[in-house]
Formats: structure tokens, sequence, C-alpha cells
């Protein structure tokens, strides 16, 4: 385990090469796999940041006993696009030579024969998961309402031809014919219903191309695919007092979490912050007063910024009520937002006493860095960041650029 890390340690340095080489190796040996990814540049680039995202996660998990079920997930996951078990070797081949390339005079045959080993455990995992599912690849879905929230926030009601199981609070992966190639997470906001829909809380993405689709120009009666339902941010139900925190467009996950605590109500106390940008974006707001004036178990705190002044002023008025409020190490706390957001939320709380094993939300990316994408070597050679795995027993070889 130990040579993977820190032979990755090198890697990180030189990140964006790293996946760019990849995806041009991969293309260049298997032409006809291009059209299983997105035809646009920003398509191209959002997918290599994901490539090497789960790299690192697979590396930061390697000892966990999450690291098969993760993987068996994601090879469950990947047959919505199209990935057969003849694709794992040529994808395996493009990666040790992107590895090879980026990591020079560190790349040894004992660092070779690791990353062999592991990537074959890597696609064993993946096509287990993928070939043992009962699952289908993803279901199909109509979408039968469409209301929009100004320029930028859409509710899309879909109705999957075959009923979708999930808890309230999961997520789904979301394509459309329009962007053909591309899907996007979005969260579910609504508990099961009877009738089998479900909504999707959509805030556009300015250059996001499946959220500007999905925003201004699907229409009832088009067709979606959805993936598996996937997350952790559901309901423990473990008779303790509950907060639920939502920003933006996170609002939809507790929306779903309060429909299920409205159905069958808690014996605590439940607090609920929901967050937006300006009062124009507090576009449930009815359903949230209606519910706050028939549940006499909670209380809600809406925060925006003060008129005029910069959206972010609604973080540190946050703050301010959380801070205002006591009893953190006996509350189950639901976060949902942007990754910042909940990084950020989630430290403030646990420094106003909240225990972290009661901070739910789903996963987000590692603190340290504001950046969103690899650094490419430039970039990180002006202003270098430290190694996710330094060794300071064994510094790793560095290529001499």
């Amino acid at each position: 385990m130990r040579i993977l890390k820190r032979s990755f340690a090198v890697v990180e340095r030189r990140a964006e090469h790293a996946v760019k080489f990849f995806y041009a190796h991969l293309f260049w040996h298997n032409p006809g796999l291009r059209a299983l990814f997105p035809a646009s540049a920003d398509g191209m680039e959002r997918q290599r940041d994901r490539l090497f995202a789960a790299l690192t996660h697979v590396i930061a998990h390697l000892e966990s006993e999450t690291f098969v079920p993760y993987l068996r997930d994601l090879g469950r996951d990947h047959r919505k696009f199209l990935v057969g078990p003849e694709h794992y070797a040529a994808v395996g081949t493009s990666l040790l030579a992107a590895l090879a390339e980026t990591s020079g005079q560190a790349w040894t045959p004992d660092v070779e024969k690791a990353w062999s080993e592991a990537y074959q455990v890597m696609a064993d995992a993946m096509t287990t998961g993928a070939r043992t599912s009962a699952d289908p690849p993803w279901w199909d879905a109509e979408v039968v309402r469409h209301l929009q929230y100004g320029e930028d926030i859409a509710v899309l009601t879909l109705r999957p031809h075959a009923p979708l199981p999930y808890r309230s609070g999961q997520y789904v992966s979301v394509s459309s014919e329009r962007v053909p190639a591309t899907w996007r997470t979005y969260s579910l906001g609504n508990a099961p219903r009877a009738d089998t829909t479900v909504d999707l809380h959509v805030s556009r993405i300015e250059g996001g191309l499946l959220s500007t689709a999905l925003v201004r120009e699907v229409r009832p009666g088009e067709g979606l695919r959805l993936g598996a339902p996937g997350g952790g941010l559901f309901l423990r139900r473990a008779d303790r007092p509950l907060t639920l925190i939502g920003a933006g467009t996170g609002w939809a996950p507790v929306r779903a979490l309060l429909e299920d605590l409205v159905e069958r109500p808690p014996d605590q106390d439940v607090r609920l912050f929901v967050v937006a940008r300006d009062a124009a974006h507090l576009y449930d707001r009815p359903l949230i007063d209606a519910y706050a004036a028939s549940c006499g178990w909670l209380a809600v705190t809406y925060i925006t910024p003060a008129p005029g002044q910069h959206r972010n002023q609604a973080t540190d008025r946050l703050a301010t009520a959380l801070g205002n409020r006591a009893l953190w190490r006996e509350q189950d706390v639901y976060l949902s937002g942007p990754s910042p957001f909940i990084e950020e939320t989630a430290h403030l709380l646990e420094e106003l006493g909240a225990l972290p094993e009661r901070l739910f939300h789903d996963a987000v990316p590692a603190s340290g860095s504001a950046r969103t994408r690899p650094l490419g070597f430039g970039e990180w050679f002006l202003n270098r960041p430290d190694p996710h795995w330094h060794d300071p027993a064994a510094r790793a070889p560095r290529r001499a650029d």
C-alpha cells in the first residue's frame, strides 16, 4: 500500500498532465471508445477531473473496509456509460502508460508491479459489481412538469417508466439526449410517493450544458435517463434532536427529509436552516411556511444576505445563527449544499460542539485547497501544495523537468 501512496504523491504534482495523457493514449489506441465520452471540451474537462477524483478516492481508501464496496458500486454505475468487461483492459493499459509518463524516474519495476496488481483488483471489483447488480443500467423517465423560478432554477417532476427505489435524501445521476454522453448528479427533492414520480431541483451553472438544458430547454413529454440512487443523507431515526441545513438547491434533499418527518413526526424538536443567495431564491418558501405553521416540532430560520450585499454574506449570517444555538452535542445534523459550504459549515459545527459522527452529508472533496480542478505543472511549481501522501521516512525520487 505504501508504495502506491508514495507513487501517487509524485503523480499528484502533475495531475492535469496525467489525465490528459491518459485520455489521449486511450483514444489513440482505442478510437471506438471516444463515442462513449462527452463531445464538448467542457464535458471532457469535467470527465478528466472526475477520473482523478476517483483515483484519489481509491488511493485514500486502499485499506478501508469501504474500498471494495465503493468499487463495486462504481462498476454498477458505469454501466450507464455503456462500459463493458472488454473495456477494462484498455483502460488499464492507458492508466499505466499515463502513470509511467507522469512519474519519470520514479517509475520503477516495483512501482509498475504494484500498480498493475492494484488495477487488477479494482477492475475485478468493478466488473463483479456490474455483473451482479440487480438494477438496470438506468431508468427511463418522462418529464411531466417543469417549473422555472427566475432564470436559473427549475424543479422538474419525472415519472420513471419503472419504479425507482430510493430513500429520502438520496441523489441520482441524470442524462438527456440534448447533451449526449453527459451525466450530472442531482438530489431527489421528495420522499417516495405512491405515484412513483420524483422531483429534481436544478440550478443552472454558467457554461454548464446539461444544467442549462434542464432549466431552460427541457419540456414536459421529453425523456431523461436516471442512474441508480446513491448517497448517505437519509434519516437515522435515532430519537435525538435534529438540525437540517440546506443551501441553494441543496434544499432538495433536505425537503425530502422534511417530508419524511412530516409523514412520521419525530418525538424531538427539529431545527431547519434554509440558506439562499437572496430572497428571490427561496423558491419553496410557501411550502416551508406551511410546514412551520402546522408542525409544532419544527423551527425554521431563513438565511439570506442583507439587501444589496454580496451573496457570501449569507454564510456569515448562518455562522452567527448557528453560534446563537446551543446543545450541538445532542444534535444529529444533516447538511446539503455546495461542497465548500458543507466543508466550512461542518468545521464550524464541530467547533460549536457537534459530534463528527453525528454530522451527516454526502462526500466533499479533500480540504486544503479552494481549487476545483487538479493543478497543471506550471501552476503547481509556482504555488506548491502539500502532497496528500507525503511519507517523511521515504522520499520518492522526482523527475528532472
